[in-house]
């Protein structure tokens, strides 16, 4: 038997998230955060993995070397928003989720464990 693919959960209008700033939300129990760049939509984890906080969608959002980054507001190492790695400690990554507008509304799958 095969596991079934997890479903596409609407977290909110694409109004609601300003470009630069992340925000948290609740999905089938799973605390994420949100990323909206100028040109990208972004889903992870919001538990920071060096402190176990959640904390993530309070993150400052940049870029280091062309790379999309959210700054972890306690220690400020950085995640690349791509992929979930720390630029900052090799081994370190927080899980990334898919995400997509679809309608003018912003939905999440949550992936399983990496």
């Amino acid at each position: 038997m095969t596991a079934q693919p997890q479903e596409w959960t609407v977290v909110c209008p694409l109004t609601r998230l300003d470009p630069g700033r992340g925000v948290a939300a609740l999905v089938d129990g799973v605390q994420i955060a949100l990323f909206r760049t100028a040109n990208d939509l972004f889903a992870i984890d919001n538990q920071d993995p060096v402190t176990e906080a959640y904390v993530l969608s309070r993150g400052i959002v940049g870029s280091r070397d062309g790379v999309p980054t959210v700054a972890s507001p306690l220690h400020k190492q950085a995640y690349d928003l791509r992929t979930g790695d720390c630029l900052d400690r090799p081994g370190v990554a927080v899980r990334r989720h898919e995400v997509r507008c679809q309608d003018g509304l912003v939905e999440v799958r949550l992936r399983k464990e990496e």
